[in-house]
């Protein structure tokens, strides 16, 4: 059963967008918090579900475990899921103990369950967010796709937000090609491919790039990566210092906007596999299965005769029958249609698409917070991560629960 509004125009003191790991997070804070707000706060969501793309993605990359370390997840207590995992060790993969994907769903289940939010997701997409004022203080209406109306004193946006990204010749295909034969990594589904026999190239030298090689390979097919630079190899997609103090306190003493954001590109850097991963990519190289192209970039791509040729910078070209964009995704305030009147009513500071936002991720003048990729000028290169919506919630509850960090009432907006 999910969340329903009571009439087509209805109020509630937090509206929380979205129901993933971010959100979820958050909530499972909020309400440790402080309890009393357990009907205080409604969570929005189209899939109408906790965790829902979450548990898509990984099942479509068929994805075995987490890159991040058993600590990481959305339970106030950071031994929950080790304590969760108990006589399920098996599903607990070195180094660093990584959470196996079912044991991880099973435990975000259990966190649902222990913190009854089972019914809290209303199923809806959110397609506006308008401020409005109320006796000088803002509010906010918020539109959902079914033409409700949900009136809210604070808003949470916890959707990721993240846009995929292209690269300029796959906008610049001139020729008509069967839209299932180029596709971004996240609107690929393994589970419903049937590749015996295909020649694959995936761009990128990401994780995801990485699970795509090995699920296409097990299908049958033969695979080319096509990376624009060296492949790198590291545990993690950002150095685990950017956890803690080690370069946390630094980043935070840095006053310079711009210079933040060069950290953060220089921290997450472009993408990296793992060793694990690695290991069997090598493997699928020696035996025929797989190829590596590095620092080789494709400048055009063209379907004829019923497969993609590319030609490249190196001169080189290749053919093949589909093609995956493991390139990821952009972060742009700029352009998420849900902050448009947000930031004509109130300007903020933008830094490469990144919003300027005050500790505790509040967007300037307003009760709206903002939580993944989207806030990581305060978090840094690790804010779109489980230990990103940790940190989150730890600036976001605050300003939640404590009244005197409330803002003063704003100039009209409406």
């Amino acid at each position: 059963m999910n969340v329903e509004l009571a009439s087509p125009s209805t109020q509630t003191d937090i509206a929380i967008i979205g129901a993933g790991s971010q959100a979820l997070t958050l909530v499972a804070h909020l309400l440790q918090k402080r309890s009393s707000l357990n009907n205080k706060f409604v969570t929005i969501d189209p899939s109408g579900k906790w965790m829902s793309r979450w548990q898509q993605q990984f099942a479509a990359l068929k994805i075995p475990h987490l890159r991040s370390p058993a600590v990481h997840h959305p339970d106030p207590n950071p031994y929950a899921l080790r304590r969760f995992a108990e006589g399920r060790s098996d599903e607990l993969f070195p180094p660093y103990d990584l959470p196996g994907t079912q044991l991880f769903d099973d435990f975000c289940r259990d966190v649902v369950h222990r913190w009854q939010l089972e019914d809290r997701v209303l199923k809806a997409a959110v397609t506006r967010i308008q401020p409005i004022t109320d006796w000088g203080r803002c509010r906010f209406q918020l539109e959902l796709e079914t033409g409700q109306l949900l009136k809210a004193r604070r808003v949470v946006l916890a959707t990721g937000s993240g846009k995929l990204q292209l690269p300029d010749w796959a906008h610049q295909i001139s020729s008509a090609y069967p839209q299932e034969r180029l596709r971004h990594s996240q609107q690929v589904d393994l589970r419903e491919l049937h590749l015996q026999g295909e020649r694959i190239l995936i761009v990128g030298g990401g994780l995801t790039s990485g699970h795509l090689a090995v699920g296409a390979i097990a299908l049958g097919a033969k695979v080319q990566i096509m990376v624009r630079r060296q492949l790198q190899e590291r545990l993690f997609d950002a150095d685990p210092g950017w956890l803690g103090p080690k370069y946390l306190k630094a980043f935070r003493a840095e006053a310079d906007w711009e210079q933040r954001s060069s950290l953060i590109q220089q921290a997450r850097n472009g993408g990296s596999m793992t060793p694990a991963i690695m290991t069997q990519l090598r493997r699928y190289s020696r035996s025929g299965q797989l190829r590596f192209d590095e620092q080789c970039e494709i400048v055009k791509a063209e379907w004829q005769d019923s497969c993609w040729r590319v030609s490249c910078t190196d001169g080189s070209e290749h053919e093949c029958d589909r093609i995956w964009l493991a390139t990821g995704t952009r972060f742009d305030a700029t352009t998420e249609p849900l902050l448009k009147e947000v930031q004509e009513a109130f300007p903020t500071e933008m830094i490469n698409g990144l919003p300027v936002l005050d500790e505790h991720l509040r967007w300037s003048g307003c009760e709206l917070f903002v939580m993944g990729g989207l806030a990581a000028l305060q978090l840094g290169p690790v804010a779109r991560n489980l230990s990103g919506a940790r940190m989150a919630g730890d600036r976001i509850v605050p300003a939640l629960t404590k009244s005197s960090l409330a803002l003063l009432p704003v100039r009209n907006v409406s």
